[in-house]
């Protein structure tokens, strides 16, 4: 739940904005050059939407161009990209400068929740939002929906959904809201307590790199964090009064960097005689599978881990792409067992991404370019074994509860 608008929204940071003026010509021949690249580029492009029905879509977005702004055509392409069906094919916001609200937001047991504001908006933390411009959040999130790109799932289109939720300028195009860069947000607390803050949007520069952010502080005290790490990301530490260690994985480092940290690893395995292994894949949004095998290769040289029923493997709907495909790899070749939330891409689907840009825009066009297939059986997204959900009230008091779990699961073994 932490940090995931950072990790997938930060690359909208460029000098190209939404409010470009674009002419007819233009877009029609970018339109022309998305259709063939993905027909020549995508590994199955027509698996979900028809070629009949792409084509006539294509022709209905270019009937309107002259009736639509760039926002609109932007939005109607994103629509339409979202129907070939997955998670890596996307018409990207990546490289176009965009205004975000100061709030993040993350749907538990149906509410969306503020995970996150700017210093500025602390005292919304933690509230529900309801409303925006006095249209309910629900029917906002249905609509917003449509569009957010890099859907494979169920769980997913949750988390995409909150992070498109913040753009003001989708938000204005799809005309859900009065203005294009600030709206009336409506919050209830716990009590039931209604209140209306008037929010600006922030150019996304500003938000990503001068501005000082509010969030809740989770914590696990069983666990201590090394001191000099190199990255916040990937790093190793033991599990307290226990014989476990614990490996945060949330991103992907070089090869080389994988292979130094997998035998550091090893190292503190057969020195400490280490038996549970605790490999926590929340959050993590994807990156070079074959890295990640690194990882596995190394552990399977340690005798002393329990390879019974002394492996696991933390996710949540934020594990995508590479993420998955390695938590599912874990669960074959570590006997990990996978504990908290299914995964937001599936496990046998297509992956491994391409981009292409279109010549005029500028936008950036993503493509899926392999099929992997890590489970005879097709499920959205990787399935836990213990199916544990993010708890709002161990959340917002900073308990990991899905930590909680293993570690008891580890000292009563």
């Amino acid at each position: 739940m932490r940090r995931f608008l950072i990790a997938t929204l930060s690359f909208l940071i460029s000098s190209n904005t939404f409010s470009q003026s674009i002419d007819i010509e233009s877009w029609t021949r970018d339109i022309d050059f998305y259709k063939t690249n993905l027909e020549q580029n995508h590994i199955d492009l027509y698996n979900t939407i028809s070629k009949v029905e792409f084509e006539k879509e294509i022709k209905q977005i270019k009937s309107t161009l002259n009736k639509k702004s760039d926002v609109e055509i932007i939005i109607d392409l994103m629509r339409l990209t979202r129907k070939i069906g997955d998670g890596h094919t996307a018409f990207s916001l990546r490289g176009v400068e965009t205004y975000l609200f100061p709030i993040e937001i993350y749907k538990v047991s149906g509410q969306w929740r503020v995970i996150r504001t700017t210093n500025n908006h602390k005292n919304l933390l933690g509230k529900i939002l309801t409303k925006i411009d006095g249209k309910s959040i629900n029917k906002i999130a249905k609509e917003v929906s449509k569009v957010a790109q890099y859907v494979e799932n169920e769980q997913s289109e949750i988390i995409r959904t909150g992070e498109y939720l913040m753009i003001s300028e989708l938000l204005f195009g799809l005309q859900l809201t009065n203005n294009e860069f600030k709206a009336e947000f409506s919050f209830l607390d716990d009590s039931n307590k209604e209140s209306k803050v008037l929010l600006n949007a922030i150019n996304n520069k500003n938000y990503y790199e001068n501005t000082d952010f509010h969030t809740f502080k989770i914590i696990i005290p069983e666990i201590q964090k090394p001191i000099d790490l190199k990255h916040d990301y990937l790093w190793f530490g033991s599990i307290k009064d226990t014989k476990g260690i614990y490996i945060k994985f949330e991103s992907y480092p070089s090869f080389e960097e994988m292979e130094k940290f997998g035998e550091s690893v090893l190292n503190y395995v057969n020195e400490n005689q280490v038996k549970q292994v605790v490999i926590d894949m929340r959050n993590n949004g994807g990156g070079d599978f074959f890295v990640g095998t690194f990882l596995a290769y190394y552990l399977n040289l340690a005798d002393s881990i329990d390879w019974k029923s002394g492996v696991y493997v933390l996710t949540d709907k934020v594990t995508f792409s590479a993420g998955t495909s390695n938590a599912s790899q874990f669960r074959q070749i570590l006997n990990a067992k996978i504990v908290g939330e299914p995964t937001g891409s599936n496990p046998t689907g297509y992956q491994d991404m391409g981009q292409f840009t279109l010549p005029n825009s500028g936008m950036i066009v993503t493509y899926s370019k392999r099929l992997f297939r890590f489970q005879d059986k097709g499920t959205q997204g990787v399935q836990p074994d213990v199916l544990i959900e993010y708890d709002w009230k161990s959340y917002s008091k900073g308990i990991d509860n899905m930590m909680e779990w293993v570690i008891n699961d580890i000292r009563i073994k």
